[in-house]
């Protein structure tokens, strides 16, 4: 007999539903024992989180920084331009209506500490280094061993990475319902489950949303620089948009993006270059959903903000993200420390995200690899002169 395996977002949303139907059921000391459970939890993933940057980013920069080019740098920059701008509208959006639709005063501290309730023990997993810090060490080590002539520390970090990864995919991932599961208990037992489900709700309708605008102004933009109609260009990518509806993966909707881009009229020696880069550097539904999940949650809690502080986030966010295809789980995995360092997010509010994260993520997943030809239009518009005057040249920096 076939082995029927669930998914990780039928298996939160599970969880989400037995904690609010059992945290009404259940007796207290049932319940302190996920409380118990939650908090050696999350003492791991806070002792992960910096490790799992070091891990992610800085082989991430190393691959990257290897290559060599005007096309790799101006294809980056504008990748990183688009997914700031994805970044910024949803501030703007989600400052602008998310105080009128959300009541603040639901704390999550004041949840996980509803009615006394305290983990029968506790075990202290302090972090080997800050969050700041592993963020600053990735960079370094990342550029540095991108100029190194050796390939000995790159492999070390490569073989890193796949230990972090393991340990995401075998430990995080599969315990994450059960985390999520004491999350929704603690809150349906402190009556507060309802008014964070309908805050849910509010912000994945907003955000889906948000995700056609943004597809929208992406391929307006490149529309105008290429001088075609920015529709035609946007209806002939939808094959790549349902492909990663159905794949949640930007690696594995490559094929089809790189057909579709084709289709729109791009060099393919382009493509061939300028699809396989954006779908480990541009995230900008991926973006777009963490800083509107993250607005979300800080008004919730009545939690202080301002521009400065988002935008700052923001632009780290971009960063953090040249990680984020190669996470089991999302991007939210690779955000998870500025998340906490910059926002100043505890335990139960990242466990929010990941949940708020993977109920959306085949729709993040869609408007990154779809906003992957808009970019690959634009660089087509740039190089193919250079392509037909030079072509040895050209073919040999691709």
């Amino acid at each position: 007999m076939k082995k029927i395996k669930i998914g990780l977002l039928p298996r939160i949303i599970i969880a989400i539903i037995l904690g609010i139907i059992f945290g009404n059921i259940l007796p207290e000391t049932v319940i302190k024992i996920f409380v118990t459970f939650n908090s050696l939890f999350s003492q791991f993933l806070g002792f992960m989180i910096p490790l799992i940057i070091v891990g992610l980013v800085a082989p991430a920069i190393a691959d990257i920084g290897k290559e060599a080019g005007r096309m790799l740098v101006i294809t980056t920059i504008l990748a990183y331009a688009m997914t700031l701008l994805s970044g910024f509208i949803s501030y703007a959006t989600s400052d602008a209506i998310f105080p009128s639709i959300i009541t603040p005063g639901t704390s999550m501290t004041d949840i996980s500490k509803a009615n006394d309730l305290v983990p029968f023990f506790t075990v202290s997993i302090p972090p080997l280094m800050d969050v700041m810090t592993s963020l600053i060490l990735s960079f370094t080590l990342g550029i540095g061993i991108a100029y190194l002539s050796t390939d000995y520390l790159k492999n070390v970090f490569n073989d890193f990475r796949e230990i972090v990864m393991k340990t995401i995919k075998v430990i995080i991932i599969p315990l994450l319902p059960i985390y999520i599961l004491g999350i929704f208990l603690n809150m349906a037992y402190s009556g507060q489950v309802f008014s964070v489900l309908t805050v849910f709700i509010k912000i994945i309708g907003i955000i889906f949303l948000l995700h056609i605008f943004v597809l929208l102004l992406q391929f307006t933009i490149a529309g105008v620089i290429v001088k075609r109609n920015p529709l035609r260009l946007l209806l002939k990518m939808l094959p790549a948009y349902f492909t990663a509806l159905g794949t949640q993966s930007s690696a594995a909707t490559i094929p089809v993006t790189l057909k579709q881009t084709i289709k729109n009229g791009v060099n393919e020696d382009i493509a061939g270059f300028v699809i396989p880069l954006c779908a480990t550097i541009h995230l900008s539904g991926s973006t777009l959903k963490i800083v509107a999940c993250a607005l979300a949650l800080m008004i919730m809690q009545g939690l202080p903000y301002d521009f400065p502080m988002i935008a700052g986030f923001i632009f780290m966010l971009g960063i953090t993200m040249v990680a984020a295809p190669g996470v089991p789980g999302g991007a939210i995995m690779a955000s998870l420390g500025i998340l906490a360092s910059m926002l100043h997010f505890g335990e139960s509010e990242l466990a929010l995200m990941i949940a708020l994260y993977i109920a959306m993520d085949s729709f993040g997943t869609a408007c990154n690899v779809t906003g992957d030809g808009s970019i690959a239009l634009i660089i087509d518009k740039i190089f193919r002169k250079e392509k037909k005057t030079n072509p040895e040249e050209f073919v040999e920096q691709i």
